[in-house]
């Protein structure tokens, strides 16, 4: 059994509702789901929690300058973040 790409479909985020890719307000099902989403960024439900540091993309990057901002931020530096 193949699948066609186009017809693909996802659920959204906020409500869980089945979403096509073609739907105007992908990802989500709705503007009101698009709208509780931006609400819960806004207001702090949703944070990132600490930076992703892996040292291939940060490239030449003055390591002693990332411990020091991860000892500020309450990060053991020594430790396999």
């Amino acid at each position: 059994m193949t699948t066609n790409p186009a017809k693909k479909t996802l659920r959204c985020p906020t409500c869980n509702k089945l979403v096509s890719q073609g739907d105007p307000d992908m990802p989500f099902c709705s503007d009101r789901c698009r709208v509780i989403d931006l609400g819960k960024w806004a207001s702090g439900g949703y944070v990132i929690s600490s930076p992703i540091i892996d040292p291939d993309v940060m490239g030449d990057v003055d390591e002693e300058a990332v411990k020091r901002e991860l000892l500020r931020r309450g990060i053991d530096a020594e430790s396999d973040y």
